[in-house]
Order: C-alpha cells, then sequence, then structure tokens
C-alpha cells in the first residue's frame, strides 16, 4: 500500500511541450522517450517513474515485472491502447511493486481464451483514475495478492463481460484473492455477460458510483462478492435492466462459499430500481455467508426485496 501512496506523489513538474520531443513515451525522472511502452517500462526497470504517453491510438502492451510505474496521459481520455495484448492477457501486465494508471482508454481486449483485459494486475499495488475500459472481455482483471490494494477512481467500465460454455465467464472489474478492492466515482454501464464488479477481495469499498444496467446483455449482478467480504457499499446508484442471465439479485454475497467473514458489511445510503418498463420480483442484496450484514436506508423501487436468505 505504501508504495502505491508514493506513486501517487510523483511529480509533474516540467512543462510537457518542452518534455515531449517526438517520442510517445517519456520517461519523466530520466528526461529521455522512447519509441515504445515496452521501453520505457523497462528503462524504469526495479526504480520508480512516470511514463507520460503522448495523445493517440496504439496497438502497443507492456510487461511490467518490478519497480514502481505511474502511466499517465498527458490529456486524459486521448490515449487509446487498442487491442494490442501481452502474454496473451492485456494490454498492461502489472507484476511490479505497484502501477498507476491516470487517463488511459483501453478498448478491443480479446484473447482466445476469453478473458482479455485492459489491465491484468499480477502483484503489488494499483491505482486507476480516470480511465475508460470498453468494448472487451474484461476491464481489470487480477490474480492473487493477499496484502495489495486495487483502488479506482473516476472511472467507466462500459460494454465489457460475457459468459460462454466452454470459457467460463469475464466481467466488468474481477478481483481475485487481493487484500482490498476500493471502487470510488466510477460508472458501469452497457454489460455484455458476467457480473459489473466480481470481487474475491476479503475487504470492499464502493461507494459513489452508478450501475447502469439498462443497455445490459445477458448480464448476472452488479456486484458479486463471491466468497463474502467486510467493508461498505454505500451513496451508489443500482438499475436493473431487462436482458438478464440472473435477475435474481444486484448484490450477491458468499455464493461461491463464505471462506471470508461478512459479519458488519455496510450495504447503506443506496438506490436501487428497475428499468423502465420492466416488471419482476428480485432482491436488493442476496446472502449465503450467514453473517449479520447491515443494511439500512437504501431507497429500494417496486419489485425489489431489501435482502433475501439463501
Amino acid at each position: 500500500m505504501k508504495a502505491a501512496i508514493a506513486l501517487a506523489g510523483l511529480a509533474l513538474a516540467a512543462p510537457l511541450a518542452a518534455q515531449a520531443g517526438d517520442a510517445p513515451f517519456f520517461v519523466q525522472e530520466k528526461g529521455k522517450g522512447y519509441a515504445s511502452l515496452q521501453g520505457a517500462v523497462d528503462a524504469i526497470g526495479g526504480g520508480s517513474g512516470t511514463i507520460l504517453i503522448a495523445p493517440g491510438t496504439y496497438r502497443q502492451c507492456a510487461v511490467q515485472e518490478a519497480g514502481q510505474v505511474a502511466y499517465v496521459a498527458r490529456e486524459p481520455g486521448s490515449v487509446v491502447f487498442d487491442g494490442g495484448i501481452c502474454e496473451g492477457k492485456a494490454a498492461l501486465v502489472l507484476g511490479g511493486r505497484a502501477a498507476r494508471v491516470e487517463g488511459l482508454v483501453f478498448q478491443n481486449m480479446r484473447v482466445p481464451d476469453r478473458n482479455g483485459a485492459g489491465i491484468r494486475i499480477e502483484q503489488g499495488d494499483l491505482i486507476v483514475s480516470e480511465s475508460l475500459f470498453r468494448d472487451s472481455e474484461n476491464g481489470i482483471l487480477s490474480a492473487e495478492d493477499p496484502s495489495g490494494t486495487v483502488r479506482i477512481d473516476r472511472s467507466t467500465f462500459s460494454g465489457l463481460g460475457g459468459c460462454e460454455e466452454d470459457h467460463g465467464c469475464s466481467h466488468g472489474l474481477y478481483i481475485g484473492d487481493y487484500g482490498e478492492l476500493i471502487v470510488t466515482r466510477s460508472r458501469f454501464e452497457r454489460g455484455t455477460g458476467g457480473h459489473y464488479v466480481k470481487s474475491r477481495a476479503p475487504r470492499i469499498e464502493v461507494t459513489g458510483s452508478s450501475f447502469d444496467d439498462t443497455q445490459g446483455r445477458a448480464t448476472n449482478y452488479m456486484i458479486d462478492l463471491s466468497n463474502g467480504a467486510t467493508g461498505a457499499i454505500s451513496g451508489n446508484v443500482f438499475v436493473q435492466g431487462r436482458d438478464k442471465e440472473n435477475y435474481s439479485a444486484f448484490i450477491m454475497v458468499a455464493a461461491e462459499g463464505a471462506e471470508h467473514d461478512s459479519a458488519g458489511l455496510a450495504v447503506t445510503g443506496n438506490s436501487a430500481a428497475l428499468a423502465s418498463g420492466v416488471e419482476r420480483s428480485t432482491a436488493f442484496v442476496a446472502d449465503e455467508s450467514g453473517g449479520t450484514l447491515r443494511i439500512e436506508d437504501n431507497r429500494l423501487g417496486a419489485g425489489i426485496a431489501r435482502f433475501e436468505k439463501r
């Protein structure tokens, strides 16, 4: 966690125009530009550095094996990574101490095993802000690092996910056995299968975000805490759409076994509704953990039960 906090403070001091030159990937601390993203990552190596990325569309990818690296668009939203995949996994395969991703767009990430992602975080802390993940199999997919934290702020996940008989499911955001997942001020929309957020982390925070399933296709839960979790889901807006593979709940707790304690999980101050013209019965929170959850002060539309014990 300390590594990620340190990354957040990396200075962007020098004027961007003076830094840029003709190379699209500029390592600020070295004062040097690189033609490829991988070249810039390799130049940082096991140290700490910020890669400033020029506007453009890139079919490139990179593997970070060490160090602390910040991947920052010079102009948020102007840098698009389109379909470039490393190691059959993602555009960014992150296995260093920490990484920060700011202002980038990831799209059209697909691989033969149907688990392509914009970001594959394999270890270390990750901070993502002001980024867009769209029209891919996964937005962000993690391996396992029980000591790591994933933080996502002001980002959008759109047109992601899918379930295929021979390949299992992909999801908008899928965090495995990480220490903690924190999502703030973000948007999930237009899912194409699977869950919008699936997490196996023992601690979760999802606050101030929106889940718009009105244009979703064959989607499942908005939030799936597969093995249970503590933490908070609060101040969010949820709308469940018509085209669902599973509409039985908005939020599901411990559907794949209560490996983590869920006692005290707070689901508070949210708003949930069915899309216009949709009539069905569903549950806002469904639980298989057996823990005592705190479900309070949520505004629920017609057809939505507060809680269902399974």
